[in-house]
């Protein structure tokens, strides 16, 4: 008999239409948890899949990273252009106890501050915390006019950006090799490594919009529990925005029928 000649054969084959199932089944939401020095202390939820045979879900999750912008993280606005980017290292029960794992400039703040009539200096440099880690930070500096200046332009001599490059390596480096990365951090918000470099520079070139642009960690420290959760002590707690019971008057409710 020739193949596919028999129409009663062919009608019980397998392998016909699979059911749909929905991916999100078989995943369990945790929590990211932020260290205390941000306002926020869960950034937000992040879906993993459920424990199935040798893969474990809380194992699967450690050193996935997550970038949350610094506005979410503080409640400003004005902070909209950091990334923050945090690294999982720890998980507890439905937590992910997460650290500091690098910054970012958005496109749009580096675009605003590139203009004419001006130089633009960049500068990056490696640098150690006390506490064992290894980062590699970039600096951004724009040239601004002098006081009583007539002239449209403010280009700087290649002489005068060499001087200021390296003004601003030696201020980078002082300034992240004195403490720990937390304490880094906490310098890293306000902007006060920038304000210090156009302190510093100030006699070689005028400067304007100085930032850290960009901060990246190239080697960490044997993992500690207890310093990841020293970090995590104290703040304010993230507190369930439940509502709060309406209350009504006994004049405005309905008169009930008999």
């Amino acid at each position: 008999m020739a193949i596919g000649k028999n129409k009663k054969a062919s009608k019980g084959r397998k392998g016909g239409k699979k059911k749909t199932v929905d991916p999100f089944t078989k995943k369990d939401w945790y929590d990211i948890r932020v260290p205390s020095y941000f306002q926020k202390r869960v950034a937000g939820k992040t879906p993993i899949t459920k424990t199935i045979g040798t893969k474990v879900a809380s194992e699967e999750m450690l050193g996935r990273q997550f970038e949350v912008s610094l506005a979410d993280l503080n409640n400003d606005e004005d902070q909209a252009f950091r990334k923050m980017k945090m690294v999982a290292e720890d998980v507890q029960g439905s937590n992910v106890i997460c650290n500091f794992g690098g910054m970012d400039m958005s496109r749009d703040k580096l675009c605003s501050l590139i203009r004419k009539w001006q130089t633009l200096i960049e500068a990056s440099v490696d640098v150690r915390t006390t506490d064992g880690y290894i980062l590699r930070m970039f600096c951004i500096g724009f040239t601004s006019k002098r006081q009583n200046q007539v002239c449209k332009t403010s280009y700087a001599k290649q002489s005068q950006c060499k001087a200021i490059r390296a003004k601003m390596r030696e201020v980078m480096t002082e300034e992240a090799s004195k403490g720990e990365l937390k304490d880094l951090v906490l310098k890293l918000i306000p902007e006060v490594i920038g304000k210090e470099i156009e302190k510093a520079t100030q006699s070689i070139y005028p400067l304007q919009n100085v930032f850290v642009r960009k901060v990246k960690i190239m080697k960490k420290p044997k993992f500690d529990i207890t310093k990841l959760m020293e970090l995590h002590a104290g703040g304010v707690e993230e507190i369930e925005d439940v509502g709060a019971p309406v209350e009504q008057d006994e004049e405005e409710l309905p008169e009930t029928v008999e």
